[in-house]
C-alpha cells in the first residue's frame, strides 16, 4: 500500500497473472487440456453473475413482470440443459459401463442430487428467490441470507459444467456452460438492487453479486477431475449435477415466476428460453 497507485496495480496484476499461470499450468500438467478448458468455462459461467449485477449500477428497481421473464427464461434454459447436455448423455455413458443400466444408474444420481440440494436447503439459514424483489426485503441480514442462498443453488451449477467437460465431449461442456452463463444473469440482478437499494456502493454490491458466481468454479474443478480420475461414476455424476439442476427449477425458480399469480409471459418465455437452448444444442452438434 504504500507503493505509488500506478506500481501498485501493476504488481498486483503481475501477482494475479503469475497465480493463474501456476494453477492453470497445474492443471494441465495433472490432468490435461480438458481440465483447463472446463475450469476456464465454470469460471466465465460463474463471472456472468456480476454482467447479470450490471444494470443495478443504474437502476434501482426493475419491473416484476420483466423480471419473472428473465427467470422464466432461465429456467428454459436450464431445462433444455439438463435433459441434453446431461440426462442423454449420462444415459448413453451408463449404458457404454454398465450394459442396459444406464437409465437406472443415472436416475440414481438424480435423486442422490435432489436430496443434497434438498439437505442443503434445510440446514443452511437462507431466504428463497420469492423474497428476492419484495419490497418488505429491507433487512440486511435478509439480504445476505438471500445470498447465501444463491451461493448454495450455483455451486451444482458449477459442478455439472465441470463433470459435462470430464466427459470429454467438448459440445455438451459449451452448451451447459452457456446454458449456466445465461441463467445466472437474472440471478446477478436479484442480490445487487436490494444491496442498492439499502445503500451500498452500487460497485460493491455488483462485486458481491460477481462473488455469489465465483462458488462455480470451485463445483466446476471439482466435477471435473472427479469424473477425469474415476470415470466409472461419470454416469451417476451427471445424474447428480441433472437431479440438483431441476430441483433448483421446479423449487425456487419456476414458482417465484408465478409468485404474485399466474404469470403468461414468464410461461412464454420459459418455452423460448428452452428452444433457443435445445437449437444451440443442435447447431453444436
Amino acid at each position: 500500500m504504500d507503493m505509488p497507485p500506478p506500481k501498485r496495480w501493476m504488481t498486483l496484476a503481475g501477482v494475479f497473472a503469475a497465480s493463474q499461470v501456476i494453477v492453470f499450468g497445474g492443471l494441465y500438467l495433472i490432468f490435461g487440456k480438458i481440465v483447463v478448458i472446463g475450469f476456464l468455462a465454470s469460471i466465465l459461467a460463474g463471472l456472468a453473475t456480476g454482467v447479470g449485477a450490471i444494470p443495478a449500477l443504474f437502476f434501482t428497481n426493475i419491473s416484476r413482470n420483466l423480471f419473472n421473464s428473465m427467470l422464466g427464461a432461465a429456467a428454459g434454459v436450464m431445462l433444455a440443459a439438463t435433459a441434453f447436455s446431461l440426462l442423454v448423455p449420462g444415459i448413453a455413458y451408463g449404458n457404454e459401463i454398465w450394459p442396459g443400466n444406464g437409465l437406472w444408474v443415472v436416475s440414481l444420481g438424480m435423486v442422490i442430487g435432489a436430496l443434497f440440494l434438498d439437505i442443503a436447503d434445510r440446514q443452511l439459514p437462507h431466504i428463497h428467490f420469492d423474497a428476492a424483489l419484495d419490497n418488505q426485503l429491507t433487512s440486511l441480514k435478509k439480504i445476505w441470507l438471500f445470498i447465501i442462498a444463491i451461493t448454495i443453488h450455483n455451486f451444482p451449477e458449477g459442478m455439472s459444467v465441470g463433470v459435462s467437460f470430464g466427459s470429454g465431449d467438448m459440445k455438451n461442456g459449451i452448451v451447459l456452460a452457456t446454458a449456466i452463463a445465461l441463467q445466472n444473469l437474472p440471478e446477478g440482478l436479484a442480490v445487487a438492487l436490494p444491496l442498492v437499494g439499502l445503500g451500498y456502493n452500487k460497485w460493491r454490491a455488483v462485486g458481491i453479486a460477481t462473488a455469489t458466481g465465483l462458488v462455480e468454479p470451485v463445483g466446476g474443478l471439482l466435477g471435473i477431475t472427479m469424473v477425469t480420475v474415476f470415470s466409472p461414476i461419470l454416469p451417476i455424476a451427471m445424474g447428480f449435477a441433472a437431479g440438483a439442476m431441476l430441483f433448483v427449477i421446479s423449487e425456487e425458480i419456476i414458482p417465484e415466476t408465478h409468485s404474485n399469480g399466474r404469470s403468461r409471459l414468464a410461461t412464454f418465455a420459459l418455452m423460448i428460453g428452452f428452444i433457443i437452448m435445445m437449437a444451440l444444442d443442435n447447431m453444436l452438434g
